[in-house]
């Protein structure tokens, strides 16, 4: 029986393709689910996205026509789960592994919850290290934090992958196997079944050819996952290696540990919504010295404003009743988006110019006038030019000597990220 692999192929294909070739190694087969939407698939699959949606009611086309990252996102998780249970009820399931951020988790752990006790349950997530009962719910789900954004193979995200495909192995492949109850041991202590330890299975996983490569630290959500993603790309064939952080909170701090360690040489900040949660009370924030750590070391840093529009929630039922009158956006079943206003976006430019004015390296601020997320643009459901308007003022009243440029472009434009990649390989340079 395989193990089934879910992910949006779209932008999560060759981590799945990481972690398929890992179990593969071990001698797990494997069938891979693709749960993306609006992009196209990076790699080949063995159940299509046509195929999940159908299962969940609907069509890729017609959701392609929405454009409504939500629905597609419920109808996803529904397909899933669907599936998996049909799937489960023929027999054909060892255990099911999903890489995901928000979105990701929502879609596989759906699928896992319909699962009985005893079944493995991976799911490696951005969100793993916070509130996780919308996601496990009563079910034996075991949630791996990613660390960094599930963006590229890095060393860290090598790390943190390799270890849910040697977990997901143990899990389906020790029942399997006769352990004493006293097992014999190595001579350097280790457990002889320990699958971790052995030479065959460590021989199948790849080595790192971007041990002495330069880190790059960039900051994404789902909303500008195609900048980012763009982005890296440019920094990758400069010679850089790229490490994305899912800007969740536990994503931000731990990139500003990393920087503050003295690790990164550079930091493509996109994605500054933590600040968002902080100043409003949302439940994703990374706590007041966000956007600090780069200032204080010198390390080159561009700047911008990515989904600053929005503070995040976990379902609509646990959005304080102070908020009731706002604008808000369901981005899917646990998580829900509130709007932030033209004073909540006036003082969040202030912050972020005054952390700009104090650092002592190169440091630049890049505002894209059209939109900071996916869903910050003309006829989106969080559209507002006169937010985006307080934003730049707000930050044109404090950033000091602190470049700042503004491009009449969306964040996600292809354009606005070769700036901003450009831009950060131009200061690192210099």
């Amino acid at each position: 029986m395989p193990v089934f692999l879910l992910g949006t192929l779209d932008t999560k294909g060759h981590e799945i393709a990481f972690v398929r070739d890992l179990l593969e190694g071990y001698g797990v087969s494997t069938r891979i689910v693709d749960t993306g939407c609006l992009g196209s698939p990076s790699i080949p699959c063995d159940v299509t996205r046509d195929e999940v949606f159908q299962a969940g009611g609907t069509s890729l086309a017609t959701l392609r026509e929405l454009n409504d990252r939500g629905q597609a996102v419920t109808a996803a998780a529904a397909g899933a789960a669907n599936l998996i249970a049909a799937a489960y009820a023929k027999g054909e399931v060892e255990g099911v592994l999903g890489l995901g951020g928000s979105a990701g988790t929502t879609i596989g752990t759906s699928a896992m919850r319909t699962l009985p006790l005893g079944v493995p349950k991976l799911m490696v997530s951005t969100l793993a290290s916070g509130q996780t009962r919308p996601y496990v719910g009563g079910k034996d789900i075991l949630m791996l934090n990613s660390v960094v954004d599930i963006s590229g193979i890095n060393r860290i995200s090598r790390q943190v992958l390799g270890e849910a495909a040697r977990a997901m192995a143990g899990m389906v492949t020790l029942p399997q196997r006769t352990v004493s109850a006293s097992p014999q041991r190595a001579a350097d202590g280790t457990t002889l079944f320990d699958c971790s330890h052995d030479p065959a299975t460590l021989a199948a996983e790849p080595h790192s050819s971007q041990q002495d490569k330069p880190l790059i630290a960039a900051t994404m959500f789902g909303v500008t996952t195609p900048c980012v993603e763009h982005a890296r790309k440019i920094l990758e064939a400069a010679g850089y290696e790229v490490l994305v952080f899912h800007a969740t909170g536990n994503g931000g701090e731990a990139m500003e540990g990393l920087i503050a360690d003295g690790l990164i040489a550079g930091v493509l900040d996109i994605t500054t919504t933590e600040l968002a949660d902080e100043l409003v009370g949302g439940i994703l924030t990374a706590g007041p010295t966000r956007l600090t750590a780069a200032g204080k070391r010198g390390v080159p840093q561009v700047i911008s404003v990515g989904a600053l529009d929005m503070v995040n929630f976990g379902p609509m039922n646990t959005v304080p009743d102070k908020f009731k009158d706002r604008k808000f956006y369901q981005h899917n079943p646990t998580v829900t988006l509130m709007r932030t206003t033209v004073e909540e976006n006036r003082q969040l430019g202030e912050e972020i110019g005054r952390k700009a004015a104090a650092a002592v390296g190169p440091t630049c601020i890049m505002i894209p006038l059209k939109g900071v997320s996916a869903i910050d643009q003309v006829g989106n459901a969080f559209d507002d030019p006169a937010a985006r308007q307080a934003l730049y003022d707000g930050i044109q009243a404090t950033h000091g000597s602190a470049e700042l440029l503004g491009f009449d472009k969306h964040i996600n434009d292809s354009a606005f990220a070769e700036l901003a990649a450009q831009k950060l390989l131009h200061l690192i340079r210099t």
